[in-house]
């Protein structure tokens, strides 16, 4: 591959590193429209405000209209005026008491407000000492004279206002947040896929994807349908309307969508499945109206929906639970619906990613929605080369990185774990502050990620001593047994949330196994309890994580994959790791659980009988190993079969060197939890794959 001067390759990495950013233009800011469902919405709250009022507010204190004479000269003589003004000829004033108006009515309201009217012909000298001598109190102008029309407004219809100018307030910052599109309200309801335009700069082709090329010619037929649809249509064909991708985490499924978008040059709508879904019914059903339209509108396209399981289980089973108006089942439907409606000249292809695809719904899966699943496989040893190869275009390397080497030792990795690997080295190399990224940035990087970081623990020389015994048993079985993995490093540094790790890995890729084989696992996951209760005499808990893989081994075997003559050829473990969901529901009787129990523990004492009997033969290789784990501390493979004295066999038909490691993981309580436990069975005639042994 050229390089310039620097080490760097033209090209970046398919998830940007090596491009420098781009400053994006800045997006002018859109005012929402105000449309009629809004105004419908104020007037209707300003009408709710206005009832309101006239229902529940207090009732005032009411101004009654008396006659002058005799009632209001009555009252003044009496005494029981407070006080009055007077604007022109009418007086209003207050009563001392509350009086009931009018006299012997039935409909009487009592006030202690009342207005009168002066006549033109009364006599003012007489009234006016008439008040003076009753000591009214008398104003200038009226009482209640009010605050104006603009007061009652603001008092009647304030809190109305007050809650409309806050309810646009949020309104309009929601729907900014949106992209200002379809106004206040409109928004809610509206796909949050996003999308990418065709030719952008974030562009993805097939030369970015590497590893799954089996993958990659299955969507070569969709490609060239996106470029040609004439080609197809005028003859009757029918693209595939749904493509499924379906594979374990990190092999690529979301990368190799981006590609095909990227290879056909067109619209790329990307969402994930839990977006759709809402707290209210019917909201996921109106964004997936909105994502078809808008692919419908900008054919032809791609629509991309991840993790797809998300809103595709099967509904089979849950109406006792959910209910049949559930919003995950109404928005499957709807996308049930859009799928099937495709007329067969519309160019929109579904692409789906799951790691589920057992879970999915029958109706999802039924031909004319997706009628084509593509299986996304861990890659091979090629697989991984090629995937180092497209990770570090953008990254300097020095000469000595041998990339076949790493991709010969990363056996059980997937395409992020490999993209992780080369960003981690690209990390280290710039903390030692190197120019170029060397071989042991790589050693670094796959040491940290695998195995954990070091860490500063003051251990005793008895600790030290004994998880250097318990390492060393695994060391010596894996050593000694017939095709076990060869072991690749020992080590009693404490690492993460371990004391001490043995790493044992394949050869070369392997995708399924024997029986001899997963025994010859137990057998190594036994070694680190027999070396301590050999030598110490008692057991600590160091060996709880080694315990746990074996017994998972031991119960696949006899479960799942029909190693038990007493099971035979059954599967009687269900394939969730976590079984059934209610008690009682499980598939199988008390008293085949019973076998089942008497089987994995019969595999195990019987593996445990041979690993005692080996261990003490060979307790001189032990101790020689031991005595130059506690002076080196970290052993590499060839440094820890010379301490212990035992030929070292290599296989001729290595992809490669070893990638040297210079520590590994221990485990917290006394040994590290390991990462090698059986990988799950897979249906049909797929392989399964078991990760490289981390023994602690």
């Amino acid at each position: 591959m050229e390089r310039d001067p620097r080490g760097w390759n033209v090209s970046p990495s398919p998830d940007g590193r090596g491009k420098p950013e781009q400053q994006k233009p800045a997006r002018p800011p859109q005012r929402p429209r105000i449309g009629w469902r809004f105004i419908t919405i104020v007037l209707a709250l300003l009408a709710l405000n206005q009832i309101a009022v006239a229902i529940f507010a207090p009732k005032s204190n009411p101004r009654v209209q008396v006659p002058y004479s005799p009632y209001f000269l009555t009252q003044v003589s009496d005494g029981n005026v407070k006080e009055i003004a007077s604007t022109g000829s009418t007086i209003q004033g207050t009563f001392k008491k509350e009086i009931a108006y009018p006299p012997n009515a039935k409909n009487q309201t009592k006030t202690n407000l009342f207005s009168t009217e002066i006549p033109t012909f009364a006599d003012n000298v007489s009234l006016s000492k008439l008040l003076q001598s009753e000591k009214v109190t008398i104003n200038a102008k009226p009482a209640d004279q009010g605050h104006g029309l603009l007061w009652n407004i603001l008092v009647g219809f304030g809190p109305t206002l007050l809650l409309i100018a806050l309810f646009f307030f949020i309104a309009r910052r929601a729907a900014g947040a949106m992209g200002g599109a379809g106004g206040p309200l409109g928004g809610f309801g509206r796909t949050r896929a996003k999308r990418v335009e065709a030719g952008g700069e974030q562009r993805v082709t097939f030369k970015d994807v590497a590893g799954i090329e089996e993958a990659k010619e299955e969507l070569v037929e969709v490609v060239d349908f996106l470029r040609n649809p004439d080609r197809y249509t005028k003859l009757g064909g029918r693209i595939p309307r749904g493509v499924l991708l379906s594979g374990p985490p990190g092999t690529g499924k979301t990368l190799l969508a981006r590609a095909v978008a990227g290879e056909a040059d067109v619209p790329f709508f990307s969402a994930a499945a839990s977006e759709f879904v809402e707290a209210i019914v019917g909201v996921g059903a109106s964004r997936v109206r909105d994502l078809f339209t808008q692919a419908r509108n900008d054919q032809p396209a791609i629509v991309f929906i991840d993790e797809l399981d998300a809103i595709g289980r099967s509904r089979a089973g849950n109406i006792g639970f959910s209910g049949a108006n559930d919003e995950r089942e109404q928005t499957l439907n709807q996308i049930l619906t859009e799928m099937d409606g495709f007329d067969p000249r519309t160019a929109v292809i579904v692409l789906a990613a799951t790691n589920r695809p057992e879970v999915l719904d029958s109706a999802l899966l039924r031909p004319g929605r997706f009628d084509r699943r593509i299986a996304v496989q861990p890659p091979d040893g090629d697989g991984r080369l090629q995937i180092l190869r497209v990770h570090t275009r953008s990254i300097p390397l020095d000469d000595e990185v041998d990339l076949e080497g790493i991709a010969a030792t990363t056996v059980g990795m997937v395409g992020a774990d490999l993209a992780n690997l080369c960003n981690e080295a690209a990390l280290v190399a710039a903390r030692r502050r190197h120019e170029k990224v060397r071989h042991e940035d790589f050693t670094d990087a796959l040491e940290r990620i695998v195995l954990g970081a070091p860490r500063k623990l003051v251990m005793t020389d008895d600790d030290r001593r004994r998880t250097a015994y318990h390492e060393g048993g695994h060391a010596i079985v894996g050593m000694l047994t017939p095709g076990a993995d060869p072991v690749r490093k020992v080590s009693i540094i404490p690492r993460g949330m371990a004391l001490g790790v043995t790493l044992s890995a394949p050869t070369n890729d392997r995708f399924s196994y024997d029986e001899d084989y997963l025994l010859t696992k137990i057998k190594v996951a036994l070694g680190g309890r027999v070396a301590e209760e050999l030598v110490y005499g008692d057991i600590t808990t160091g060996a709880e994580s080694d315990i746990q893989q074996l017994t998972e081994i031991a119960r696949r075997m006899v479960g799942r994959w029909g190693m038990s003559d007493a099971i035979g050829p059954i599967a009687v473990l269900p394939s969730e790791p976590n079984g059934p969901l209610l008690p009682g529901s499980s598939e199988t009787s008390e008293e085949t659980q019973r076998i089942i129990d008497a089987e994995v523990r019969r595999i195990v004492e019987d593996q445990y009988r041979v690993v005692r009997s080996l261990i003490t033969e060979h307790r001189a290789d032990l101790d020689s190993l031991v005595e130059a784990l506690l002076k080196a501390e970290t052993l590499d493979e060839d440094d820890a079969y010379r301490a212990a004295g035992i030929a070292h066999h290599r296989d001729e038909d290595r992809a490669g060197p070893p990638l040297e490691v210079t520590a590994g993981p221990t485990d917290g309580a006394g040994h590290a939890s390991g990462v090698g436990a059986a990988g799950g069975s897979t249906a049909g005639a797929e392989t399964i794959a078991l990760p490289p042994d981390v023994t602690t």
